[in-house]
């Protein structure tokens, strides 16, 4: 599909969702004003396919209010479905500002995320399938990359700007998690799997910070973080089930989660700003990292 359509389907969506709902008069008005319409109107016939194409390329559904003569998006009532709705929303609505500002592209950084173009795709049209993928891997774990890797793809994550999926390994019999850009030779087979009943992808990381996971009961996890940072733990919670107990100059936050991998170097990756306070073994664990880290600065003869 030309660039030129989704650009126009991302500004059609962006503006409804800003104004919550709109006329169609207004809505002309402001499509006047664009770029896409350089002082005309936006043909009604043009609109309803557009309206078309939003619905059948994107998923998003515009609405009519018969009683107020307004447009407006329609949000599915599941909390996974408003989640992936709003990620899209906010990421069309930058991608339509950055498209729009050619005249300042050497005043917008972005921040490099490995494409996932390659891959991508292919395992979402194995997903919709039900059909297995087969891939070579390369883990940071082993020396050379693994070949013929067979799994049933049940999810896709991103995660810390990567992409990763998450499915059950049929040679190893178990769901494991790999990331979109160590992967080579992605093909999707001719076998076809069951998604089981009982799993939901929702649930697989829910007691989890990041995508790697165990089997440990979860635990209260507590920290305590200098005012300034409790500033950013505030904005970006660490995870849904974060509270938080406000002190003069620091703060107690509490979480019910799992002792994990990311967890631990995302914790260690803020310093001495947060510590550990519950429970013993995690903070055993981080004062142990922080001990590795400080012989690696200290003078070897």
């Amino acid at each position: 599909m030309a660039h030129n359509t989704i650009a126009k389907y991302i500004w059609i969506v962006d503006t409804i969702e800003r104004y919550g709902s709109i006329t169609r008069e207004r809505l002309n008005e402001l499509w006047k004003q664009s770029d896409f319409g350089n002082g005309n109107p936006l043909p009604r016939r043009s609109f309803y396919n557009y309206r078309n194409g939003i619905a059948d390329t994107l998923g998003i559904d515009i609405e009519f209010n018969s009683a107020t003569y307004e447009y407006y998006i329609a949000h599915d009532g599941t909390e996974t479905a408003s989640k992936r709705q709003q990620w899209l929303l906010d990421s069309m609505s930058i991608s339509g500002m950055i498209t729009t500002s050619n005249d300042l592209s050497s005043r917008i950084q972005l921040e490099y995320v490995p494409s996932a173009r390659e891959f991508l795709p292919i395992i979402i049209d194995a997903m919709r399938q039900n059909h297995c993928i087969k891939f070579t891997y390369k883990s940071y774990m082993r020396a050379n990359p693994q070949s013929g890797i067979v799994i049933e793809p049940y999810f896709v994550k991103i995660f810390q700007q990567l992409w990763y999926v998450i499915g059950y390994n049929v040679g190893d019999k178990k769901i494991k998690t790999y990331s979109l850009d160590r992967m080579k030779n992605v093909i999707i087979m001719d076998k076809d799997f069951k998604m089981p009943k009982d799993f939901v992808p929702e649930d697989f990381f829910a007691d989890c910070y990041g995508i790697t996971t165990n089997q440990d009961e979860p635990k209260r996890i507590v920290i305590k973080a200098e005012s300034t940072q409790a500033k950013y733990l505030r904005a970006l919670p660490l995870h849904p089930s974060q509270q938080e107990e406000i002190h003069d100059k620091y703060s107690i936050f509490s979480y019910l989660m799992r002792n994990t991998y990311d967890l631990r170097e995302r914790l260690l990756s803020h310093g001495s700003s947060i510590e550990v306070l519950q429970p013993p073994e995690l903070k055993a664990q981080i004062v142990s990292e922080l001990k590795k880290s400080l012989e690696n600065y200290k003078s070897k003869k």
